[in-house]
């Protein structure tokens, strides 16, 4: 993770059809190419999460790294959020919504993704262009 600088990272649910779905509105409005990718599936996100043992973390939640910080649920898709160009800053002021109503509405989101939004059987998979981007874009997860 020391070759990552000014880089912030992206673990997400490489199987749930709106993770990636998100992963790929990420990728068209980070001009700045910010963000880098793994899925929570990937060797490359545990090898990751090994650095930060003392935050219990699973598969039900978005996880953003960011300058030795780790963020995840609703706190993570808003600093996200801070970033990306098209005037999606905007949501970051939603950071005033107390945290646990919106991890609330975010775990309820999360719990039933599956069902809403469909799931695959393969972490997904990207254009060369784009491979630079993930740190593991290539992990079967049956």
């Amino acid at each position: 993770m020391n070759n990552l600088k000014d880089k912030s990272i992206i673990l997400f649910d490489g199987v749930c059809n709106l993770c990636n779905s998100s992963v790929n509105f990420i990728l068209k409005h980070d001009k700045k190419e910010r963000y880098l990718f793994a899925s929570l599936q990937s060797d490359a996100a545990r090898e990751i999460l090994l650095q930060f043992t003392t935050k219990k973390i699973t598969v039900k939640t978005i996880i953003l790294i960011e300058n030795k910080n780790i963020y995840d649920k609703s706190t993570a898709v808003l600093m996200i959020t801070s970033h990306l160009n098209n005037g999606f800053q905007l949501f970051s002021v939603l950071k005033i919504i107390p945290k646990f109503l919106r991890d609330g509405i975010y775990m309820f989101i999360a719990k039933n993704r599956y069902k809403w939004f469909g799931k695959k059987e393969y972490c997904m998979l990207h254009k060369n262009n784009l491979n630079n981007r993930f740190l593991d874009f290539s992990k079967n997860v049956s």
